[in-house]
């Protein structure tokens, strides 16, 4: 089969391996479309250490089910599966046993731990695939696998109130789909990002403002959450909070943070949560809301072999919404 593979830092390439054969609890899919995440960018980059080398990136996969180990439970064949970044979890930690999954420290991930989607076929374990929405194209759903389920899940951890004002700062691939959510929920979004094109869409989606990303967004904020991975932001968003607001840090990968003055950033209870990564609740969850409220990915789709150019656009934000690679059918 075709696959990208990267070997060493800041480089991705195009190479033959074999099939993979999926281990007893684990399913054979044939990928049809895989997105382009921006944590795939920081491990072609080296940003985040390697766990596998040479490692096949993606972990946003739509595919058929095309075989099966004896222990997995089988959909029938030909079903449409989403493949995630949350790959496997040992199911017996504190973390586990609490409903954390997320921080489970043996969990391993798709693209990172085990070889991805950028490859004509990729192995899940049954119980971590995901049962997708009907009414979608297979390149819509596929930002939703990893975009829309961490969106998801800093916007939970933001503590959003109900009709309350969000500031998003960074407008790419999951930033655009969790705003979505957050005005479905009857959220006031305000978009802080660098990108003019990006904050076009934000205005088009229906955020109530749209300015740079070190703008004062025009009122104080409820919560906010960061996705653009720039440790220079976090004093910016935690100024703009109200009393009482939440900054959620949404990357597996942020840039240094500076100093913070205790009381322009952090007093009358402002709080700042990171993200780790998300459980198959969330997805679950996310994927239940995109199949009662429809979800406009934006989507830049890219042949399989332009997976390189795929990943150089987004690291020169020369994406708008989200790249995904495409299988010829």
């Amino acid at each position: 089969m075709r696959a990208w593979v990267v070997r060493t830092p800041g480089r991705i390439d195009q190479v033959e391996l074999p099939v993979p054969r999926p281990a007893a609890d684990e399913l054979l899919v044939r990928v049809r479309a895989c997105g382009v995440c921006r944590t795939d960018l920081h491990v072609r980059d080296g940003d985040l250490p390697p766990h596998r080398t040479p490692v096949v990136p993606g972990h946003e996969v739509v595919g058929e089910v095309v075989a099966a180990g004896p222990e997995a439970q089988v959909p029938a064949p030909g079903t449409r599966v989403g493949v995630p970044w949350l790959r496997r979890t040992c199911g017996r930690c504190k973390y586990c046993l609490r409903g954390q999954e997320n921080l489970c420290p043996s969990s391993e991930y798709t693209g990172w731990d085990a070889d991805g989607g950028y490859a004509e076929y990729v192995t899940v374990p049954a119980a971590y695939a995901y049962e997708l929405p009907t009414g979608y194209a297979d390149e819509e759903l596929a930002p939703l696998l990893c975009a829309g389920i961490i969106g998801y899940r800093a916007l939970r951890r933001a503590g959003l109130p109900p009709g309350g004002r969000l500031g998003i700062y960074g407008f790419g691939g999951s930033a655009h789909l969790t705003a979505q959510v957050a005005l479905a929920q009857g959220a006031v979004v305000h978009v802080l990002t660098r990108s003019s094109a990006a904050r076009r869409l934000a205005l088009d989606l229906g955020a109530a403002s749209a300015g740079d990303s070190y703008d004062r967004p025009p009122e104080p904020l409820d919560a906010a959450i960061l996705f653009a991975p720039v440790g220079e932001l976090v004093p910016v968003a935690l100024e703009a909070l109200d009393a009482g607001g939440t900054l959620s840090i949404a990357g597996i990968y942020l840039s240094d943070i500076p100093a913070l003055h205790y009381e322009r950033h952090l007093f009358r209870e402002r709080t700042v949560r990171s993200v780790t990564a998300n459980t198959r609740d969330d997805g679950r969850e996310f994927l239940a809301t995109a199949a009662t409220h429809r979800i406009r990915a934006t989507v830049t789709p890219y042949p399989f072999d332009r997976a390189d150019a795929a990943l150089d656009d987004l690291a020169a934000d020369r994406v708008n919404g989200v790249a995904v690679l495409t299988m010829e059918r």
